[in-house]
């Protein structure tokens, strides 16, 4: 497979009944079709900048200067943009405007993929940590209470990255080595086994190394 990466979208999650009866939790994704939009390489060494756009867009929600950078290699505009470093060496077969689709994958191969994970909001330190709670018995005072953040005089100040209760999800997330269960050309559906980060319609980047 091409280290060519690709946007998409989850669709939902659904299981799978192998040969043997088992159920396997796998995740449906929309992927693409994606385009080539810029190709670049500034420090001209082993590794070339490429650039894709998924999902069209109309021109009037977008700035002039985007506009007219896609007008300028005469490619339609795009909602979504991703750039990525891919080996210099496999540039021959790829070039602005080219279109990507899930022939760029197979049956069985593993993939990473990327996105947002869900957001908990502001959640306690058990919850975020995974921290074990304080005594249940009725004369403890101390269920879920955070506890003790430091000592008094030495060091006198909280240390920087305390394990403590804040917002929790809403970053980036990266799943490793997702195999590739069933892919629908057609449809430009890929199901993979496993969960991937974020809520359903959520942006995705699938690449492979």
């Amino acid at each position: 497979m091409s280290s060519i990466g690709m946007l998409g979208r989850k669709v939902g999650m659904t299981q799978i009944f192998n040969d043997e009866g088992s159920a396997i939790p796998a995740t449906i994704l929309e992927v693409g079709p994606c385009t080539i939009t810029n190709i670049t390489n500034e420090r001209k060494d082993e590794k070339q900048n490429i650039q894709i756009g998924y999902q069209n867009i109309n021109p009037y929600k977008l700035t002039k200067a985007s506009i007219g950078n896609f007008n300028k290699f005469k490619i339609p505009c795009f909602k979504y943009l991703k750039e990525y470093k891919i080996p210099i060496n496999i540039l021959k077969d790829i070039k602005i405007g080219k279109l990507l689709t899930v022939q760029q994958f197979q049956i069985g191969h593993l993939i990473n993929i990327s996105g947002i994970s869900i957001g908990k909001g502001f959640s306690g330190y058990q919850k975020r940590h995974n921290f074990t709670r304080g005594p249940m018995s009725h004369g403890s005072k101390n269920h879920r209470q955070p506890g003790s953040i430091g000592a008094g005089t030495t060091p006198g100040r909280v240390f920087p990255g305390k394990k403590m209760a804040g917002r929790m999800g809403g970053n980036k997330v990266t799943i490793k080595n997702l195999q590739i269960l069933d892919i629908n050309i057609k449809n430009h559906i890929i199901i993979v086994k496993g969960s991937v980060p974020g809520k359903n319609g959520n942006i995705l980047y699938l690449y492979k190394k």
